[in-house]
């Protein structure tokens, strides 16, 4: 039984492994760079991956600030978060509304997050995508410009998690990306790349395996700047206060910017 088993394995083994390479290697972005320069009006439109820990608006905007003061003083973000929401939940056309968020000049770079189980089920997965489409054309027509930010997979405990789950994650946001002229921020990626070089490293929370820690989000706000304005976050003395280390400051700031840098320049 054994020796008949093993070849068994190995072949599924490597079918796996071929699919796996070959979605990664169709998840090419086609927006590589930043659409608008300098986007100082930016909407985070999701759920409790943005506003878990403070909310990762918060965090990049004071990366910026602490990367040049006077540059990012006149930066205006806004969040609007519903738990466990898939982007059908949102008005997206009341959030753009100029002034409905209190910033009376249009948003320049909206991003959008979905539900993270939503590349795992066809149904969850279209309806991510029309809601995409649908919100995209509301926000070009306020002269904004879209961005998708790429969720994490889950790990253990999680009854979600599995290696499949950031290969279909990705492939679902670029593609959706790609569709639409999206910028596609990767931050899922950023996840995984830090779990490989730091196997310990504690970007979930242990009682969900799905929502951030602060790491997490700290990781999470190091793509988004390194996205939204092409500037490394390496060597940012942004530190939450001290509570994030500055050994762990550093090691995500060079996995986000490392992260970027390779999604973009496929």
């Amino acid at each position: 039984m054994q020796n008949r088993s093993r070849p068994a394995i190995g072949t599924l083994l490597c079918v796996f492994v071929l699919l796996f390479a070959a979605a990664v290697q169709a998840a090419s972005p086609k927006v590589t760079a930043p659409q608008t320069d300098t986007p100082k009006r930016v909407l985070f439109v999701g759920n409790s991956y943005f506003y878990y820990n403070g909310n990762v608006h918060f965090h990049t905007r004071r990366i910026a600030l602490a990367a040049d003061p006077a540059w990012a003083k006149p930066f205006q973000y806004k969040s609007a978060t519903i738990a466990a929401a898939p982007l059908a939940h949102h008005n997206i056309d009341h959030l753009t509304t100029p002034g409905a968020l209190g910033v009376k000049e249009p948003f320049e770079v909206v991003i959008l997050q979905g539900n993270s189980t939503d590349a795992l089920r066809e149904k969850t997965r279209a309806a991510f995508r029309e809601k995409a489409i649908e919100f995209d054309k509301i926000i070009r027509a306020r002269g904004g410009m879209t961005a998708l930010y790429m969720t994490p997979a889950h790990v253990k405990p999680s009854k979600w998690a599995s290696l499949e789950m950031m290969p279909k994650t990705e492939e679902m946001y670029v593609s959706v990306g790609n569709e639409i002229g999206a910028l596609v921020i990767p931050v899922g990626l950023a996840f995984e790349e830090a779990y490989r070089r730091r196997p310990d490293i504690k970007l979930h929370q242990d009682y969900d395996g799905s929502h951030p820690t602060l790491l997490g989000t700290y990781l999470g706000a190091c793509t988004v700047y390194a996205s939204l304005y092409g500037r490394s976050p390496v060597g940012n003395t942004y530190d939450f206060h001290g509570q994030i280390g500055k050994d762990d400051a550093a090691f995500l700031q060079a996995v986000a910017d490392d992260t970027v840098k390779k999604f973009f320049g496929r």
